[in-house]
């Protein structure tokens, strides 16, 4: 338990931090699922846009510090490259 002032104040600002940082980290998996969702079911036109309206929610995941900058930028990768795989039949 914290003692000191500084650190119950610094407890307190902990504990606010997570449940921010949680909530910008679960909203980023969902925005990434949906992209998941629309490659699973094959709709490619669907697929495109949730890619669009994911990438700069993880984007802004990174310069709020809950992503990795490297993290986000190989999801995005991965995922456009399964969305451009569905547009073009190889």
């Amino acid at each position: 338990m914290a003692n000191t002032p500084q650190s119950q104040k610094r407890a307190r600002q902990t504990e606010r931090r997570t449940a921010v940082n949680k909530a910008r980290r679960s909203r980023i998996r969902t925005y990434l699922r949906k992209v998941e969702e629309a490659i699973a079911g094959g709709d490619a036109q669907v697929a495109a846009e949730a890619l669009r309206a994911a990438q700069p929610e993880l984007m802004r995941g990174v310069t709020k510090g809950v992503v990795h900058k490297n993290t986000a930028a190989r999801k995005m990768s991965r995922l456009s490259a399964r969305v451009k795989a569905l547009t073009v039949p190889a």
